[in-house]
């Protein structure tokens, strides 16, 4: 170690250090997260991201899965005063080179980093295996040029792509699989418009999820929340456009898995009126609800990509729906309601009225909504699921486990509801769109418990249930904040609306 001119190095200081640089190495969570100060002004910077506080430079750790191997070739430190003390490194990875920076504070007799900041050396891999499970440059080239030219697509591990096999993202699902011959038919309507597949990203284990982690690959990056979950279960597709490694990111979305990622990183995600796109190719989940989406970073390339899709479509709504109980369901002050109004005021969206939605009624919806999902679930996966005991996470497992549970009877009575709220929820959107949250609240951390996971994903669904209840179009948009955080902000029109829905979207981002 190298100090400044008569500074000698405090006792401990260089002990620290090392014992950091050893925990970085090994990825040793524990000793990192005791070596940064407590408290919510503690600092960590890097190329893309500043944190603040210990909670949350912890929760960007847990969710490391690329390991580093650099070496340190060199420490200066600047003794700042008794107590303080500045240290800057010189690393090197094969031929690259990198800096770390951290300030040193003692504090009750322990040296902890204050404040952090690291200059890495670019990635010899640029793709992240917990975004990723096969990439290419690109994976899949266009078949015909078209309007989507150059466009990048991240393709969920649902979808057949030939050559490849399907992933599911459940590891012993994918060691059985042969390769396909035949690409899915949304697939291959991109390829055939000019875009370019340059990957296949992965999902929560077979989209049975929203929360975006996956117990066997590891949590996706949420470049807008540091530290946060990416939402799922289009959770690779979601990063990959959010990271800017894809333009488009082709997923599913039977209960929101398409918006609630697009709500977390403050993306752009449709979902599409339910058999609008064929499923011709896609590995079933709920085929009641199962439904052909993607998420971009804007309007105009979301509705770019539904040109090649979907039918024209038009869409004059005399009136936006806005249901307070729904917001109420939010752990956060969203402010939809004001905002909703503001946008009204500008013309971008109808005159306003409230729908009076009963608990009770949404509660009964919920629970149908749930029971034939569960339903459809067990019987797409079951037997798998039966023969091969431990080859998923808990927290899927154990919901696996409620669906084999599911009777006869309760399928049949909950379709019965089912079919009732598409009637009602068809009805109320005739001429209409509907604005909601597009989850309960911002993207939670990675350290979150099993419990607040649970109650934010029973949360998001009492909303996100609706479109997929009366197979609806519903378009996530980046325009709410919490906490400074992104929440999108749902438009839902009636089935076949799709671009018509889209061209509004375009009005309402345009206006705020």
């Amino acid at each position: 170690m190298a100090n400044g001119p008569g500074e000698a190095v405090p006792d401990g200081l260089i002990e620290a250090f090392w014992r950091y640089d050893d925990a970085l190495l090994s990825n040793d969570q524990g000793t990192l997260s005791a070596l940064f100060a407590p408290g919510p002004h503690t600092l960590r910077g890097d190329g893309a991201n500043l944190l603040t506080g210990h909670d949350a430079i912890t929760a960007f750790r847990s969710g490391r899965t690329r390991i580093p191997t650099r070496l340190v070739e060199s420490v200066h430190a600047r003794i700042l005063g008794e107590d303080v003390a500045l240290l800057m490194a010189r690393t090197r990875d094969d031929s690259a080179v990198g800096l770390q920076t951290q300030l040193w504070q003692r504090i009750d007799g322990r040296w902890l980093i204050v404040a952090a900041h690291v200059s890495l050396p670019a990635a010899s891999d640029p793709f992240d295996r917990s975004v990723w499970r096969v990439v290419g440059d690109p994976l899949v080239e266009a078949t015909s040029p078209g309007p989507l030219n150059g466009l990048r697509v991240a393709v969920k591990d649902l979808y057949a792509v030939a050559g490849q096999r399907i992933g599911a993202g459940v590891p012993a699902w994918l060691a059985e699989q042969s390769v396909v011959d035949t690409t899915a038919l949304a697939v291959a309507a991109l390829l055939g418009a000019g875009a370019e597949i340059v990957g296949i990203a992965r999902t929560d284990e077979f989209a049975y999820s929203l929360a975006g982690t996956n117990v066997h690959y590891g949590s996706p990056p949420n470049p807008a929340v540091p530290g946060g979950i990416s939402g799922g279960s289009s959770s690779g597709p979601a990063s990959a456009v959010a990271l800017g490694q894809a333009e488009i990111g082709l997923g599913t979305d039977p209960a929101g898995s398409i918006r609630v990622p697009a709500s977390y990183q403050g993306l752009v995600g449709i979902r599409t009126t339910h058999d609008a796109i064929s499923r011709d190719g896609l590995l079933p989940l709920a085929p009641s609800f199962d439904t052909v989406g993607w998420l971009t970073r804007d309007v105009a390339t979301s509705a770019a990509v539904a040109r090649v899709l979907l039918p024209d479509s038009l869409l004059r709504p005399h009136r936006t729906m806005r249901v307070p109980m729904i917001e109420a369901l939010a752990r956060a002050d969203l402010k939809l309601g004001k905002t909703v109004e503001r946008l009204a005021a500008a013309d971008a969206l109808p005159p306003v009225e409230h729908l009076e939605l009963a608990a009770d009624l949404l509660e009964q919806w919920f629970t149908a909504f749930r029971t034939v999902q569960g339903w459809q679930a067990w019987q797409a996966h079951g037997a798998w699921l039966s023969a091969h005991p431990g080859s998923l996470g808990s927290d899927i497992a154990g919901r696996f486990a409620i669906a084999a549970r599911i009777t006869e009877a309760e399928m049949t009575a909950a379709t019965e509801v089912v079919a009732q709220a598409r009637e009602q929820l068809t009805a109320w959107l005739q001429d209409t769109v509907l604005v909601i949250p597009s989850a309960a609240g911002p993207a939670l951390s990675r350290n979150a418990t099993a419990d607040q996971v649970d109650t934010e994903r029973s949360s998001t669904l009492h909303m996100t249930c609706l479109a997929a209840l009366c197979g609806a179009p519903a378009v996530s948009l980046p325009v709410l904040r919490s906490a400074g955080n992104p929440v999108g902000l749902c438009l839902i029109s009636a089935p076949g609306t799709d671009r018509g829905l889209l061209e509004l979207a375009q009005t309402v981002q345009s206006a705020c």
